[in-house]
């Protein structure tokens, strides 16, 4: 098969790339990002990189018209984009994913839409149910700005859907594993995971009662291929996540365990890492009854064990991350 991968560099993107690779697919990624995360797959006759945007009509025409399934994973995604850049987010997050799909539509291809758990913002019905209501802050709140491109991103699909277009949308939640992302920078994990490497102290914001439920990479790209390949998923929106609930504290406790160090926990308000432009979510858990009935797909990597490979490939790679 023929593959289009949009944000094919970033962390779910080149597992994505690896994995259909493995299958033997033949893989184009579009990406503006460097190659550092699928740098080991420059000499594989089937893969390409494409270094280019998804706002370039022209060029996604030219490479949707070769695919036969198109994986649209390209966003500007973290909490420093949310709060320093919001025009950007909104412009390729939003932007981007009209252009992708309208040029799918063109094609007639069918398109799997990465989008996020965040688009549930602080709602207090939990666990999320793909069709459940939607609570947000204030458009005043910057960090705002990515749960509503992806919900716009969403209503774009819904749309071309109506129109003919075969599409999928996963909601993705907390994904981490190896490539997650520079040290310091972006998920929880990985600032952790800097700050464990330094010896520093490992900065909590809040009280650490929020919850998560992270998802081992493995696993969602699973749930990501078989998207493409059930018809029944088609015109639905699929939450892909575990089920292991954990606070950011017991997070922050077992991290500092299994990477055997002496960091202490230092807690921290959201005010001032963040400043006025971001507010936090108490608890994110999935409602995963639509990922096993209709992907076929259960989490298999518990959360100690998919922190201990993460770890260990951090460790492996140094503080270049």
């Amino acid at each position: 098969m023929r593959v289009l991968i949009t944000g094919g560099a970033g962390f779910l993107g080149s597992h994505l790339t690896d994995t259909l690779l493995e299958r033997g697919d033949e893989v184009t990624i579009l990406d503006t990002a460097s190659d550092l995360k699928i740098r080991h797959q420059l000499g594989n006759p089937r893969f390409r990189h494409v270094r280019d945007s998804v706002l370039n009509r022209e060029i996604l025409e030219g490479l949707v018209s070769w695919c036969e399934v198109v994986y649209h994973l390209a966003a500007v995604v973290g909490v420093e984009h949310y709060v320093g850049d919001p025009y950007e987010v909104l412009n390729v997050n939003v932007n981007g994913t009209q252009i992708v799909l309208s040029v799918a539509f063109k094609a007639r291809k069918k398109v799997i839409f990465s989008s996020t758990s965040e688009v549930y913002g602080k709602s207090s019905t939990v666990p999320f149910a793909e069709d459940g209501d939607r609570v947000l802050g204030s458009t005043r709140i910057d960090r705002w700005c990515y749960s509503t491109s992806k919900a716009v991103g969403e209503h774009f699909c819904f749309a071309f859907h109506k129109l003919g277009l075969p599409v999928v949308v996963l909601r993705y939640f907390n994904v981490y594993g190896p490539r997650l992302d520079r040290m310091d920078l972006g998920r929880v994990m990985t600032i952790f995971l800097g700050q464990l490497m330094r010896g520093a102290p490992l900065t909590i914001i809040g009280d650490g009662e929020q919850t998560r439920c992270f998802t081992y990479v493995d696993d969602a790209i699973r749930a990501t291929v078989a998207a493409a390949q059930k018809e029944e998923a088609v015109g639905n929106i699929i939450n892909i996540g575990s089920d292991e609930e954990v606070s950011i504290k017991r997070l922050a406790e077992m991290m500092i365990s299994l990477y055997g160090s002496k960091s202490a926990m230092t807690f921290v308000s959201q005010e001032s890492i963040y400043g006025a432009s971001y507010e936090d979510i108490p608890r994110r858990v999935p409602d995963s009854r639509r990922m096993r009935k209709i992907l076929g797909v259960m989490p298999r990597v518990s959360l100690e064990e998919g922190l201990r490979r993460t770890i260990e490939w951090f460790r492996a790679q140094g503080v270049e991350g």
